[in-house]
């Protein structure tokens, strides 16, 4: 179910008309066991802090949207209530990736002194 809803939220985001979430996508999801609430977890492209507050209010502010779509294309007998959160996971994976670029260029540099 948690993959279905994963899929389907992604969906749902990726035909929303606002700008602000153009670049959003949705990297998880978290199910209670009853399947009464799930909170959906999402990231932004190239995100900066500002890019990422506007998109999470966009988020909030579409959630009664979302909801309903979820409602018409998951069986469910009950909609769930959705939450969402920024998931920082890509971009902390980003910051590294430049890190250990840095370190190996700085090694690089190193080597071929000595």
């Amino acid at each position: 179910m948690r993959e279905q809803l994963q899929r389907v939220l992604s969906d749902i985001v990726r035909s929303l008309k606002d700008p602000r979430v153009q670049f959003v996508t949705v990297v998880d999801v978290e199910v209670t066991s009853d399947l009464r609430h799930v909170k959906m977890f999402f990231s932004v492209l190239g995100s900066e802090e500002d890019d990422t507050k506007q998109a999470l209010q966009a988020l909030k502010k579409a959630i009664g949207h979302i909801r309903s779509e979820v409602s018409s294309r998951v069986r469910l007998r009950h909609t769930p209530q959705i939450t969402v959160a920024y998931d920082p996971t890509a971009e902390r994976a980003a910051q590294l990736t430049d890190l250990i670029d840095q370190a190996a260029a700085v090694t690089e540099l190193s080597g071929e002194d000595s």
